[in-house]
């Protein structure tokens, strides 16, 4: 037994050994973080939540950015000056900022950890966890929830990303972009075709853009609206003739406990089919009896 401990010993020392590779911690308190790049090492990003990620045009193809599962891919191919990155949460609409820049690699210097993002609590939204009931209370909102979704909706769609104001709860659903939408201006010349929806408690907020077919301008009244809907907000009250670039808005529809597609009337049949009424014979009449 003795003869074969020095060879044990031996065996580990000579086995490689690599020591699990640190994270460097960064705290988001609405201050931009400083994220330190080094040209041709990629970077990564930990954030635990899908985020789009907006580049100023100046960086050109000199990063590419790459974004699966809650984390972030980072590899700059030239050196980049001081330049700052939006992460926007494509549920919530919160928006971090980083601030990167890109050296070129130096000898001796061991390449850079990866990076895991945290979002501080605020002292504001702290609860006590030894009271239940606070906790489960909803929260009160001074603001009525279909103002709240069309306000974000609105600035999802119109707004640049750094301004949309994130709203805790507001959560993305699917929504069908093959939906039919005939029967929602059954009165105007336009098409109708569905875009994006959000969800917050019990109610939904789906943008439909509009198009003028026609040559002449177009007022947009709520009350042509046909559907079963909570409220209806305009983007803009007036359409353009067709080809123009006024020609065409969105409509924010608000409804509760569904989505857009169980709010919509059913399309109505022909009136003849609907009463499958008999077809008239011009063979003869009263006189050929």
């Amino acid at each position: 037994m003795n003869r074969l401990l020095p060879l044990a010993l031996a065996a580990f020392v000579l086995a490689p050994f690599s020591a699990p590779q640190a994270t460097e911690i960064l705290r988001w308190e609405r201050l931009p973080l400083a994220l330190p790049l080094v040209v041709d090492q990629e970077r990564v990003v930990f954030v635990e939540r899908n985020v789009r990620v907006g580049v100023p045009a100046s960086v050109g193809s000199r990063l590419r950015v790459q974004s699966a599962a809650g984390a972030i891919y980072l590899l700059a191919s030239e050196p980049i000056e001081p330049t700052r990155l939006q992460l926007q949460d494509a549920d919530t609409g919160t928006v971090m900022l980083l601030d990167i820049a890109a050296e070129p690699a130096q000898d001796g210097h061991p390449p850079l950890e990866p990076v895991r993002i945290i979002e501080a609590a605020s002292p504001a939204t702290q609860t006590n966890t030894d009271d239940s009931s606070a906790a489960s209370a909803p929260p009160v909102r001074a603001t009525p929830q279909p103002v709240i979704l069309t306000r974000y909706a609105a600035q999802n769609l119109y707004a640049p990303l750094r301004t949309v104001e994130p709203v805790p709860g507001v959560t993305r659903v699917t929504l069908r972009r093959d939906l039919p939408l005939d029967t929602l201006l059954p009165t105007l010349p336009v098409q109708a075709h569905a875009l994006a929806a959000w969800r917050l408690d019990t109610l939904w907020v789906s943008a439909v853009r509009l198009r003028n077919h026609s040559a002449h301008w177009l007022d947009l009244d709520p009350r042509a609206l046909q559907g079963h809907f909570l409220t209806a907000t305009f983007q803009h009250s007036t359409l353009g003739p067709n080809g123009t670039p006024d020609d065409n808005t969105v409509v924010y529809l608000v409804t509760r406990g569904h989505g857009l597609a169980q709010a919509l009337l059913p399309t109505l049949a022909p009136i003849d089919a609907a009463l499958n009424l008999p077809v008239p014979s011009h063979e003869g009449g009263r006189d050929a009896q």
